[in-house]
């Protein structure tokens, strides 16, 4: 097997990121096309927060070329929970917001979790029950990303396997490094880039992070995103990525 690797930022909204990345003039409302022609995917962040009309998703799609991929952070309200397997009203208002109007487009959904939440087994496979495969007619892929320690659990990983969701590969920020080679694909974050470097990693970093993408595409597609960090360097990094994957 080989797939795809797609690589980007979190967002493309962000102030610091005119006259550095984004062409010093360039009219807010372009900024997704510019970045789409120069990375290969976002993770689209404001669905964490809110929700959008099917036509803002069709909208995107249009703004977009061919093989431009989005990922999507799933609603808050949806992982931020007491009981995770009582989610099911807030799964359902969170996918029939109009994802699909995003049509081959639609990347990954990432599930966050926060960083307080512990792995209980019965409940996390509760959730996992309530995750559909497809919506629309369309299949969907699902990323789990999980920010306590107690998630280094064997059963953590082979719940993933049996319903077969990403474990999201996370480097830095303070959270588990939990590489589980769950899914059909691997779904990265990297949160290390740094101020000092003008690419945000150095290049012998960027050679090693490169190998590595190459490594997770023998088993499926790969959606690596440069996350947090020195940011206003992330999208110098995704660039420098995509060059050497190539």
């Amino acid at each position: 097997m080989s797939g795809k690797i797609h690589i980007g930022v979190g967002g493309w909204t962000f102030e610091p990121w005119r006259g550095v990345f984004y062409p010093d003039g360039l009219p807010q409302k372009r900024e997704l096309a510019f970045m789409s022609e120069a990375l290969t995917s976002v993770e689209v962040n404001g669905t964490y927060y809110s929700t959008f009309k099917p036509d803002t998703f069709a909208k995107w799609a249009q703004e977009t070329p061919d093989g431009f991929v989005f990922a999507v952070k799933a609603s808050r309200f949806c992982t931020n929970r007491r009981e995770l397997s009582g989610a099911k009203e807030s799964i359902d208002r969170f996918l029939g917001q109009g994802l699909t109007e995003l049509g081959d487009k639609l990347g990954p959904i990432n599930w966050q979790f926060m960083a307080t939440k512990k792995f209980d087994p019965a409940d996390f496979e509760g959730f996992l029950k309530l995750l559909p495969q497809e919506l629309d007619g369309r299949p969907l892929r699902h990323a789990l990303e999980v920010r306590h320690d107690s998630f280094h659990d064997p059963a953590f990983a082979g719940l993933a396997r049996r319903y077969g969701a990403a474990v999201v590969y996370a480097k830095g920020g303070g959270f588990p490094e939990i590489e589980a080679g769950a899914a059909d694909f691997t779904y990265a974050r990297l949160m290390e880039s740094r101020e000092d470097e003008d690419a945000g990693y150095p290049a012998p970093e960027l050679e090693a992070w490169a190998s590595r993408a190459r490594d997770w595409a023998r088993r499926g597609d790969v959606f690596l995103y440069f996350i947090s960090g020195a940011k206003v360097h992330n999208p110098a990094a995704a660039k420098a990525l995509i060059e050497r994957v190539r």
